[in-house]
């Protein structure tokens, strides 16, 4: 007999969450539902239980990105009963979350670099700036250039 299907209102009052907290899940990958013909999101005992994996793993200071990885491995039964991941589990989930920071330690390095950039394009827009200001404000237009040719000739000065 197939389970029943239940509605986000439903499965949200059944998990004790908000409707938008579901869909919040669903757009981080945590859970699919299938859908309706009039593709309204249905929830079955399965997704459920994932939903409730997620929230447990949440609740104890996982990170979704983590929770992903975690919910990819299966859950073993141990001796004494518990539900716990194998070895082989555990190292494909230290595996995906190193791939994880090794994407974002590059991600950081893009943005150092990109920041760098935006900093030198920044001074020389505040030397433009600054000349601009000292036209308006009268100064003379030749002491200005002598004064900034004598700055950009200076060695580390920007270009």
């Amino acid at each position: 007999m197939p389970s029943e299907l239940l509605t986000v209102r439903d499965a949200a009052e059944r998990l004790g969450v908000t409707p938008r907290t579901l869909k919040y899940y669903e757009e981080r990958g945590l859970l699919t539902p299938s859908r309706s013909e009039g593709r309204y999101r249905l929830y079955d005992e399965n997704d459920l239980e994932r939903f409730g994996r997620a929230l447990r793993l949440r609740s104890l200071g996982f990170s979704l990105h983590g929770i992903v990885e975690m919910l990819k491995r299966p859950l073993e039964k141990t001796e004494a009963g518990h539900n716990r991941y194998s070895p082989d589990s555990l190292a494909e989930i230290r595996q995906g979350l190193q791939q994880q920071l090794d994407a974002i330690d590059t991600r950081i390095d893009s943005v150092r670099r990109e920041l760098k950039e935006a900093q030198a394009v920044r001074a020389e827009l505040r030397l433009d700036l600054d000349y601009v200001e000292a036209r308006l404000a009268g100064q003379p237009a030749d002491a200005l250039l002598e004064l900034r040719s004598k700055a950009s000739a200076k060695p580390g000065s920007a270009k």
